[in-house]
Order: C-alpha cells, then structure tokens, then sequence
C-alpha cells in the first residue's frame, strides 16, 4: 500500500473506482443541504484540496494498492492554535474492504499528524449503521466519545454520527503499533 497526494492525473482513475462503487458509498457520503449545486469537477475539487493543503488545514491523500487507485483518505478541519485538531474521513473501494488496509492507512496518516504536523487530536465521525467504518476505529482503539445527532447531512438527510478520537498521549508508540496490538490500549 502507497498513500500519496491527490492529484489532477489521478482524475480517470479516481472517477473509475468513484463509478464502480457509487452504490455502496452513496449512504455513507456527505451531501449539500441546499442540493442545488453540482458538485465540483475533478480538477475544481483537486485544486481546492490542494490549496486547503498548502495552507496546512487538510491532507487529502490517496490509497494506491499495488499501484491502482483504491481509496482516499483525507484529514480535514485541521485547526491549530491551542486545539491541534482533525477530522479523519476515508473510503475504499469495495472490493478491497475488509483486508485491513483502511484500518493501516488511518493509522499511518494518525502517526504522520501526530508525529509529523505536531497534532494533538484526531478523530473520526460515523454512522451509527456503518459496521465496515466502525470496525476500522475499534481496531485502532479509539475512544468512543458518543453519539452527536443530525451532525452531518448525508445522502440526502441530516444524520446522527458517533464520535471516535485518540490523542498523541494516547499512542505514544504510535497508531500503527497500536494496530499491531490489535487496538489495546497500553
């Protein structure tokens, strides 16, 4: 697995798997409320993550599994100051759920935040129906903080989502150790 920067020539690729799995991601992602915007174009949404990027306030990155194109993940809202803070979101293609591979890559991309950008605290929001998301933040072990109701507007609907987070305090050896450990915390 090779996790890397989102960019313009990734555009066919990205669309293909996007294509192949729009049923599958379709409950899990976040939509307008207005709903009367297209969504951006490829390039629109590579350069607006590109610029979030430079500005140190997201890391969108790209899962290539034995050099395709296979998911992404993306930390976003990343806030500074005295709160040091992210989001986590990701997805995979389907094909590929269920190998461990989600759970590796938020692991190395939490030990880059925290280890790298000096982040104090990440976490992930889901769906309380997302089994597949759910088993990727019990196996890094982090904290179930509760659920926050009607905090994002998913497919159509404001949706209630559990809250899972993890500090550098936490994992002072690191997410992926943690991982290895199978998500017990030391």
């Amino acid at each position: 697995m090779l996790l890397r920067p989102l960019q313009r020539r990734d555009a066919r690729q990205w669309r293909a798997v996007r294509a192949a799995n729009a049923a599958w991601l379709r409950p899990w992602e976040a939509t307008s409320p207005e709903g009367a915007d297209p969504p951006p174009t490829f390039g629109q949404m590579v350069r607006a993550f590109s610029r979030e990027a430079r500005a140190g306030r997201m890391l969108p990155l790209v899962v290539e599994v034995d050099g395709a194109l296979a998911g992404q993940v993306t930390v976003s809202g990343v806030t500074w100051g005295s709160l040091r803070s992210a989001h986590v979101g990701y997805w995979i293609d389907r094909r590929l759920a269920g190998r461990g591979l989600m759970p590796l890559a938020v692991a190395l991309v939490g030990d880059h935040c925290f280890r790298v950008m000096g982040l104090h605290r990440l976490e992930v929001n889901i769906r309380p129906e997302n089994t597949a998301s759910l088993r990727v933040a019990e196996k890094l072990g982090m904290r179930d903080e509760g659920l926050r109701e009607r905090f994002l507007h998913i497919d159509g609907s404001w949706r209630d989502h559990r809250t899972f987070a993890v500090t550098a305090e936490e994992v002072p050896e690191g997410l992926v150790a943690r991982l290895r450990t199978g998500g017990r915390r030391t």
